[in-house]
């Protein structure tokens, strides 16, 4: 081999220096390529009672990492010499078109979070084509999520309250307003024991403490955001002083039943969607009394702990009530290819919550719009992988779910439904 000295024309050349970006929020964001990535940087950010309300669960959270735990055992089965170099991750769901197979989730106290909130995930939610739902709980009036995202997609989660008429003011309200999917939500009749809220002393509003102070010293952004904005603003809870489980309890009603999903269906207008759908039966039931849809669900791993795990129920339910059937999950979905094997399984759709707020927590509106950019590429790089142009041709048979736990002989609750 001969060697000679560098031509300085040619190390030009090879040398190019990137130039620097100098708005601090576009370069973390930029640097996070994954749902993880922008967890670090809203720990970084964010309060730790904040923080922790967000990414905590009940209990023991055996739930919540029994459910991530499921995605990651996914094994793909990918098609070899099947050119698919344009996707379409485009799907009709609830009488709409989505962008993509995936929708915001609805999330309480949002502007906890960061204080843009709801706002800013309507507002990038409309942008991306896919909807956005706000929460009973949620700290944006139904009108104002109007506002922010008038020409897409809104669905309104709704809880049955103790006071009744509370609930059926808010589903008036968002019928006026021309949300036009309701999610009727079953799995709440009373708060999860979220320890982690208990032990950072989280209450609504933010009760300061010389562990709160200490805490915020590294991050007053926050504190300026949340003292110079508007006074939070719930959907339906006209006291708000309190401990998160206690306004709950103090809120929710445990003989919610049948009879109240009668009477919702009846002052509903749109779409009805059930949310929080965790055995066989209840899926079967509701399907057959005509719901339009229903979540699988275990509240992100926040209520019931070792509750089933919504992914691993999903085939069982949709070889039970069809693949025509509207059949959505969530719980546990940190990456584009969680959203690919779940359509593959038979899920017309699905909804982030946590990878949402992580975003939000990140970077406001422009974290929201990278977590959404994530897992559009995420999922578009796992359909070209698969050898799959569009989610129609997504198969049970493109995934296998790769199990850790199975149910001691004679002792399958399903065997008993």
């Amino acid at each position: 081999m001969q060697r000679q000295l560098p031509k300085p024309a040619e190390l030009l050349e090879l040398m190019q220096f990137k130039k620097p970006q100098l708005d601090g929020k576009k370069r973390r964001l930029d640097a996070a390529l994954t749902i993880a990535d922008l967890r670090k940087i809203a720990k970084r950010r964010t309060p730790a009672a904040a923080f922790d309300y967000t990414d905590g669960a009940a209990e023991g959270e055996i739930s919540m990492r029994r459910a991530r735990q499921a995605f990651e055992d996914v094994e793909f089965h990918p098609d070899v010499l099947k050119p698919a170099d344009q996707v379409d991750t485009s799907t009709e769901i609830l009488g709409g078109r989505s962008a993509m197979p995936f929708g915001i989730a609805p999330t309480g106290f949002t502007r906890l979070m960061q204080t843009e909130g709801e706002v800013a995930g309507a507002s990038a939610a409309g942008a991306a084509g896919i909807p956005f739902t706000l929460s009973t709980l949620g700290t944006t009036s139904i009108e104002d999520v109007r506002a922010a995202n008038p020409e897409g997609r809104n669905w309104f989660q709704l809880y049955i309250m103790r006071d009744r008429d509370i609930s059926y003011g808010l589903v008036e309200r968002a019928a006026q307003a021309g949300f036009d999917t309701l999610m009727f939500t079953v799995d709440t009749p009373i708060a999860g024991a979220r320890l982690r809220d208990k032990r950072n002393g989280f209450s609504i509003p933010p009760q300061l403490s010389v562990g709160t102070i200490l805490n915020a010293i590294p991050r007053p952004w926050w504190w300026v955001d949340f003292l110079t904005t508007p006074k939070l603003e719930f959907a339906s809870l006209s006291t708000t002083g309190g401990t998160v489980g206690e306004l709950l309890n103090s809120a929710m009603d445990p003989t919610i039943s049948y009879e109240d999903l009668k009477i919702i269906r009846e002052m509903w207008p749109g779409k009805l969607v059930v949310k929080g759908v965790q055995n066989l039966p209840d899926a079967v039931r509701l399907i057959d009394d005509g719901v339009d849809g229903i979540v699988l669900s275990n509240h992100g791993g926040r209520q019931l702990d070792r509750a089933p795990v919504p992914f691993h129920l999903l085939p069982q339910v949709v070889r039970e009530v069809g693949r025509d059937a509207t059949v959505m999950v969530d719980t546990g979905i940190m990456n584009g290819a969680d959203i690919v094997a779940s359509v593959a399984l038979g899920a017309k759709f699905s909804l982030i919550g946590r990878a949402y707020l992580y975003g939000l927590m990140a970077g406001g509106r422009a974290g929201v719009d990278r977590t959404i950019e994530i897992l559009r590429t995420e999922i578009e790089r796992t359909m070209t992988l698969l050898g799959v142009a569009s989610l129609e041709e997504l198969e049970p048979r493109h995934v296998t779910q790769l199990r850790r736990l199975t149910p001691v002989a004679g002792h399958d609750a399903h065997e008993f439904a």
